[in-house]
């Protein structure tokens, strides 16, 4: 294979179809780098389907179970704040027993919550199958993206690690879907099925996930460097690229680019930090180098405007938005509802597809921007609405207030929802990649669970319209802050992201307990905060390519894609 994708290059060099030095993209690997994200994603079907059908579930077991409106915000609420149990105990769980092994865990500790509620008699029950979903929730968010950005080529990374999102979108248009399903049946026995069905695609997730591989970062953290290369050579652009990654990797890791190493010994013995876990917590939480703090600064400043930005309250009670909007046929909402369904889902393919053509910042910005201007003509049509006589139509006002909704869910999904699950778990340097995204994870659910066990009081307190004017509010800070404190990352391989927010010593071994800043020159940005490439990346990929040599690679190391995309 090695012959044939060399002499493809030198083929496609002379035609002048490809820039020099660079290789044609091996559509196999590519396939197959699509497959793992494919794969590892679908876990998120089990978030989205339950924020879907508890949307309009909630409707029913209100009147089947006699429950208050605060009980009705606790129940949709609390799998947020279960959820925390999961993604923290994630973290320690993918460095244990690796990142597929936990995704098959989260899928079956989600079966036996969907289960529970399915067959749930009365409300603590339903609370207590709340509480264990709520576990594989929360493992499920964590190691989805953290997965799907170690195993996918620079090139793609973007379009790869955007999957997350896009299937918690069809989960919420599945579990809107399952409401009008079963919305005709007996009133105990409908919402029942609404939600024992979303025990089903567990276990299938569970039975294909087996047939992926483990990711090549947590293979090198192991030892396993002949694994790790086998991983890299099905999903790499090249296999020029494949040696740079597994170098980088093993650099970041700590380990020596020797040459038995690099020619990938079936186990080695890698380097263990003294201080271990209480070193990684020192050197993220207690006392982060300028670089590092900036990192974990942005990755749970974009988790939380994420989720304070009303998302929730729009998905998760889309039906009593609708209700305020005008439409009061039961029908008619569960109908209504599952056009935000097909909105989100149409919207976020579009983000998938173009993550890695425009770049992370362009999309945020646009996102955010207009869901406030969504959220503000939302606030608008409601507050019109609630201050007419009831009974009275206002066909203006309630069209403004569902192309609102319908508006909030599209911009939300071109940019904000997707490109967090990617910003956030590509910024990380690899060891500490596992705690950051679980602290991310967990400010995510903390702040989703907030906005969703409080929408319905906020709503009587400031009312309804009120409500989104303040999310509008909380909007436009978030568009200021991913203005100013986000630099672009598309085309960064995920060890180059510490010279991008200035730490040099990505494996963390300096030998003083943590990172040190890059001594480089300050790094140049334009208007947009675009970081260029500075003299500190040239002499780390030189470092590489060296490395790679010295493994008597007569080949000339080229840079990937995403290298190619920078210059």
């Amino acid at each position: 294979m090695a012959e044939q994708h060399e002499e493809a290059t030198n083929m496609a060099a002379a035609s002048g179809g490809l820039p020099d030095g660079a290789a044609p993209r091996k559509k196999t690997n590519v396939r197959f780098a699509f497959a793992c994200a494919i794969l590892a994603s679908m876990t998120s079907i089990l978030l989205g389907y339950d924020i879907g059908v508890m949307s309009g579930a909630a409707l029913f077991i209100k009147e089947d179970l006699k429950i208050s409106d605060v009980e009705v915000e606790v129940l949709l609420g609390i799998l947020n704040l279960y959820s925390l149990i999961g993604s923290f105990a994630a973290g320690r769980t993918s460095d244990w027993i690796g990142r597929r092994l936990t995704i098959i865990l989260a899928a079956v500790i989600f079966f036996v919550g969907a289960f529970m509620m399915g067959f749930s008699v009365n409300y603590p029950m339903l609370m207590a199958g709340r509480f264990v979903a709520g576990i594989g929730v929360g493992y499920a968010l964590m190691i989805a993206p953290v997965y799907t950005a170690e195993v996918s080529p620079a090139s793609s990374r973007g379009f790869l690690t955007s999957f997350p999102e896009v299937f918690i979108n069809i989960g919420i248009l599945l579990g809107y879907v399952s409401n009008f399903a079963f919305s005709h049946l007996s009133l105990k026995l409908g919402w029942r099925l609404m939600l024992g069905i979303g025990a089903a695609p567990s276990v299938v997730l569970a039975l294909m996930v087996l047939a992926m591989p483990e990711s090549p970062r947590w293979l090198v953290m192991k030892g396993r460097l002949a694994d790790a290369r086998a991983v890299l050579d099905k999903t790499s652009d090249t296999a020029e690229e494949a040696s740079l990654r597994l170098a980088e990797i093993m650099e970041a890791a700590g380990i020596a680019a020797g040459d038995d190493d690099l020619d990938g010994d079936d186990v080695i013995a890698v380097p263990k930090r003294s201080g271990g876990e209480k070193r990684v917590w020192k050197e993220l939480i207690l006392s982060p180098t300028p670089g590092v703090r900036r990192v974990l600064l942005s990755a749970l400043g974009i988790h939380f405007f994420q989720q304070s930005s009303g998302i929730d309250s729009v998905v998760l009670y889309s039906p009593r938005v609708f209700q305020s909007a005008g439409i009061t046929d039961k029908n008619k909402l569960l109908g209504t509802t599952c056009a935000v369904g097909v909105t989100k889902t149409v919207s976020i393919l579009v983000a998938t597809f173009t993550l890695d053509r425009f770049g992370r910042r362009p999309l945020l910005l646009a996102s955010t921007g207009g869901m406030v201007v969504s959220l503000l003509g939302l606030g608008f049509g409601l507050t019109v609405i609630g201050h007419h006589h009831e009974g009275t139509s206002i066909p203006w006002a309630i069209g403004v207030s569902i192309a609102s909704i319908l508006g909030v869910v599209a911009f939300f999904s071109i940019g904000l929802g997707p490109i967090t699950w990617v910003y956030s778990s590509e910024i990380f340097p690899m060891h500490l990649r596992a705690l950051g995204c679980a602290l991310g994870v967990g400010l995510n659910r903390v702040t989703s669970g907030v906005i969703s066990m409080t929408f319905l009081s906020l709503s009587k307190g400031i009312t309804i319209g009120g409500s989104f004017f303040l999310y509008a509010g909380i909007a436009s800070l978030a568009w200021v802050f991913f203005f100013t404190y986000l630099p672009e990352t598309r085309g960064r391989t995920l060890e180059q992201m510490g010279e991008l927010f200035g730490i040099s010593n990505m494996a963390g071994d300096d030998g003083g307990g943590g990172f040190q800043q890059s001594s480089s020159s300050p790094e140049k940005k334009d208007n947009n905060n675009n970081v260029e490439m500075s003299s500190t990346a040239t002499a780390s990929d030189d470092k590489i390519r060296a490395a790679v040599a010295r493994k008597g690679t007569q080949k000339k190391a080229m840079y990937d894609v995403g290298k190619l995309q920078m210059l």
